[in-house]
């Protein structure tokens, strides 16, 4: 009596088409001959293996299979055990395997193309740019080292007036099998790199290879509002690919030089700037540093805060508008400026007699923060010495 093949693969009857792959993947591991030193109870269950999956993986056999089991196989399609169909085994490892073992089984890896063009590498390419850069945008001048299609021979490798000729190990396939085992193994041919063909008289600026090693000076345009890590992709300013294969692509991370006013928080600009002990006090005007740009700003970088009477360091005064724009709207952040009231030193004999005298005259109420930390001091002082 033949086994149900839900069984054999270990699976349930509803189970999806990955469950079905991972269990068959597993199995036919475990029991491949070549794994198990050719012992024939192995081959026959890898046999039963593949019999389940190329029924299971079909859905027109497996809708028959669950309606009618092994009857509703028999015959379709002839040939196979049970008078089913089977894929080769090779087919079978290729489909199921494939996207693992790259040119094991008689496969290739995913993306590549039998003696055909191949596409560029992508390059990466670090700059670093000024906090002004990210706020205005700009376009910068870089260097890129690329490897790029030999103009001398146009990408054949071959010396001008002369042409690649047919690889004769793989005669043009750009592949080679050979049977290992129970495998047969494809892999690129070792003569030709898998193009193909031949370079007899090449090239001498390319010496054969149909590429040279050149720097590129490219354009780089910085959107206005890019932060640190921001990446940029210019499509086609890449390697280019070998045999006339597409160009690779060229990507810009970018990062942002410490800037020595501001600190970035977001869309906000953070600045901290002294405030006299004076403005501080009796409040007044201060001039803060901000990026170029905005019908508030001149073209000195200056803008023009309030400073409220009685501010203390530390107070923060938000400007609106004046921080850093959005990469991908309209919106504005707000340049954000942190007070630092600062003390005056080196103080005329004339300056101290006034300072002495307005101590004199100030009290609890010009200090408020001072007489709510004496009192705090006080109680704390009490509570120690147990007075």
């Amino acid at each position: 009596m033949m086994r149900d093949y839900y069984e054999i693969l270990g699976v349930n009857r509803g189970c999806d088409d990955a469950a079905l792959k991972a269990a068959f993947r597993k199995l036919a591991m475990e029991h491949h001959p070549d794994r198990n030193g050719g012992c024939e109870e192995a081959a026959g269950r890898f046999k039963e293996i593949n019999e389940a999956y190329s029924v299971l993986s079909d859905p027109q056999k497996r809708a028959a299979y669950d309606r009618f089991g092994h009857a509703g196989v028999n015959g379709m399609n002839g040939g196979g055990p049970g008078g089913a169909q089977f894929h080769d085994v090779h087919d079978i490892f290729n489909e199921v395997f494939g996207d693992v073992f790259g040119d094991m089984f008689g496969g290739r890896a995913r993306g590549s193309h039998r003696g055909g063009p191949a596409r560029g590498a992508d390059l990466r390419y670090d700059l670093e740019i000024t906090l002004e850069q990210a706020y205005a945008g700009a376009e910068v001048e870089i260097t890129v080292p690329a490897t790029l299609t030999c103009e001398t021979c146009e990408g054949s490798g071959a010396k001008p007036g002369t042409s690649p000729t047919t690889c004769t190990t793989c005669q043009g396939a750009g592949r080679i099998r050979a049977t290992q085992g129970f495998f047969s193994i494809e892999r690129a041919c070792p003569r030709c790199g898998g193009s193909g063909t031949m370079v007899l008289d090449p090239c001498t600026d390319c010496h054969g290879m149909g590429q040279v090693r050149r720097e590129r000076t490219l354009a780089v345009r910085i959107p206005p509002g890019v932060d640190d890590g921001a990446r940029i992709r210019l499509a086609g300013e890449g390697d280019s690919g070998a045999r006339g294969g597409p160009r690779g692509d060229l990507y810009i991370f970018l990062s942002v030089r410490p800037h020595e006013l501001f600190e970035r928080d977001g869309l906000d600009l953070l600045c901290t700037v002294p405030v006299p002990m004076c403005v501080a006090a009796l409040g007044g005007e201060i001039e803060a540093p901000c990026l170029l740009g905005g019908e508030n700003c001149d073209g000195n970088c200056k803008i023009t805060v309030k400073v409220p009477e009685g501010a203390q360091t530390g107070k923060t005064l938000r400007v609106k508008g004046r921080g850093m724009p959005s990469l991908r709207s309209r919106e504005r952040g707000d340049l954000v400026v942190e007070l630092f009231v600062e003390t005056p030193t080196r103080l005329t004999v004339r300056q101290k007699e006034l300072m002495r005298e307005l101590a004199g005259l100030c009290g609890e109420q010009q200090h408020p923060k001072s007489a709510s930390f004496i009192g705090k001091a006080k109680r704390f002082w009490d509570e120690v010495t147990g007075a």
